[in-house]
């Protein structure tokens, strides 16, 4: 037997849908800065700090390409302080992968809702930057001065801090 459902039953769900979807749109805060400062000068290891240079920058235009659709010129201020202690621990000896991390003081800042405020510390070490490498990476025997290490951490911080905003 077939089933015929009732145009006004197809209507009826698609208007719910359609008022739905702007409210559920309308939760996620609109963010209006996004700043990120490490102290290089600060860090120990002189490799560590080459190595990390760029970092502010990177994370800067990695949270903000995850939150494009949500830029504007009101909403939530995004202050991340990097500790620059962790971003020598992996240069401190030997190379290694299980040392190297990224540790930020975040501040989130809505004047518009308070209630969106925000404080927390975000940790990202391989663990969280393995599922962001090319699927063909073998973390085994990737050093961890590569670009692709690099770029894997910066992703995982960015989508650390993007997924608290949500």
């Amino acid at each position: 037997m077939t089933h015929i459902q009732s145009p006004f039953k197809t209507l009826a769900a698609a208007l719910v849908l359609a008022t739905t979807m702007p409210a559920m749109a309308e939760t996620l805060a609109p963010v209006k800065d996004i700043a990120v400062t490490t102290e290089l000068s600060a860090v120990s290891n002189a490799t560590a700090a080459a190595y990390w240079a760029t970092l502010d920058t990177d994370l800067e235009t990695a949270i903000a390409t995850r939150l494009a659709d949500r830029i504007g010129d009101t909403g939530a201020e995004i202050s991340i302080d990097i500790e620059e202690v962790s971003l020598s621990n992996g240069f401190t000896e030997k190379l290694g992968l299980a040392d190297t991390r990224i540790v930020g003081d975040i501040t989130v800042k809505d004047a518009d809702d308070d209630r969106r405020n925000q404080y927390y510390t975000l940790t990202i070490d391989v663990n969280r930057a393995t599922p962001m490498m090319p699927v063909d990476t073998d973390v085994t025997t990737l050093p961890a001065d590569t670009r692709v290490y690099y770029t894997a951490m910066v992703d995982a911080f960015a989508e650390g801090v993007v997924e608290k905003l949500r």
